[in-house]
């Protein structure tokens, strides 16, 4: 049967496009149609690599290209607005993380979605990594029993230089947030996904390198109580030296999972066990992982079902809302007025 021709636009064209203009191109039926960046050199480097038309504003987008799907990778704050407007235009959406910048964004999405008129995908892709679905497939099973408790870390590195390219990581009206929000959030998805749905979040976040460089936080931690009555604890920060390998660890009542890139299994008895991921990636994109093409084509041959795409912007919701709860604690006087800050006008310029 011959691939339904799917008419796509990438919107924002900075750092994570490339990957998915990659992706797009190894779907088969998908052809890209335009691209849309306010920023005119961007936009213009972007129109003319993959030569079709650039847009400064996805409205002007939407109306001279029709799209049929959309995906979203501009800097946070612009995510909602982008994502309600495809929506309830019938444009299919693939969001990059975070679902919004701030909760009740969040909350925006996940009404045009549930409104039904085109599926959305958030890029939790980690979760595709062949350790972590042999994880979780082991922890639904019921072969280890209860979990019981988790701790995860994220312990990596960035520089003054990584946010004076791209200022708006580096605020709270632009970024949402910072460690939680940009780095570290994939790796909550991950703990909440596997542990069980989270019923209360005690932590606190705070700037301990970058503070003459940015204004949210660089480290974070916390500790969540799971509805299965589990504990799960994380640590992150941005200011080692290097970017250390992400750690988590499951501790169940016949035995622990243990994540470092692959996937150690050690059971009760003693029986281990290791699940590899097949490839690694080098370089400056190793941190996203190799599973965005696994999500984004599993996206398009969902596409024709009648179900919501299973990581779906409620799904995305949940992690939003534990990195909020942590904000709202540590930043007591952002949460006071987060209110005004959610009806004000934002800035339509920044690029990603």
């Amino acid at each position: 049967m011959t691939p339904a021709i799917r008419r796509v636009a990438v919107i924002g064209c900075g750092d994570i496009s490339p990957l998915h203009v990659d992706a797009i191109a190894a779907v088969p039926g998908a052809v890209l149609v335009g691209v849309a960046d306010p920023d005119l050199e961007r936009r213009s480097a972007a129109s003319a690599a993959h030569g079709v038309p650039g847009f400064a504003d996805h409205l002007e987008l939407f109306d001279t290209v029709r799209p049929n799907v959309v995906h979203i990778c501009t800097p946070h704050h612009l995510h909602a607005a982008i994502a309600v407007d495809a929506l309830e235009r019938g444009i299919h959406v693939i969001v990059e993380k975070p679902l919004a910048h701030t909760r009740a964004e969040g909350a925006r999405v996940v009404a045009a979605a549930e409104r039904g008129h085109a599926k959305i995908a958030v890029c939790f892709q980690n979760r595709y990594n062949v350790p972590v679905q042999a994880a979780h497939d082991l922890l639904v099973s019921g072969e280890l029993g209860a979990v019981l408790g988790a701790s995860a870390t994220v312990i990596w590195h960035r520089t003054a230089a990584y946010y004076e390219s791209r200022p708006w990581r580096g605020r709270w009206a632009t970024g949402g947030g910072g460690l939680l929000m940009n780095q570290a959030i994939h790796t909550l998805d991950l703990l909440q996904w596997l542990v069980g749905p989270v019923t209360a979040v005690r932590g606190s976040a705070s700037t301990r390198a970058l503070d003459d460089v940015i204004e949210v936080e660089d480290t974070a931690e916390l500790a969540m109580t799971h509805q299965n009555g589990a504990r799960s604890v994380f640590y992150a920060t941005l200011a080692h030296k290097v970017n250390a390998p992400i750690t988590v660890d499951i501790v169940a009542e016949h035995g622990t999972l243990r994540l470092r890139g692959d996937l150690t299994v050690t059971h009760a008895d003693g029986r281990t066990r290791v699940v590899t991921e097949p490839a690694v990636v080098a370089g400056d994109r190793a941190y996203w992982g190799l599973s965005h093409e696994l999500l984004i084509h599993d996206f398009y041959a969902r596409l024709d079902d009648p179900e919501p795409f299973w990581i779906s912007p409620r799904e995305a919701q949940k992690t939003l809302e534990i990195i909020q709860d942590v904000y709202d604690q540590s930043y007591p006087e952002r949460a006071h007025s987060i209110s005004a800050a959610d009806a004000a006008p934002i800035e339509r310029n920044a690029v990603s």
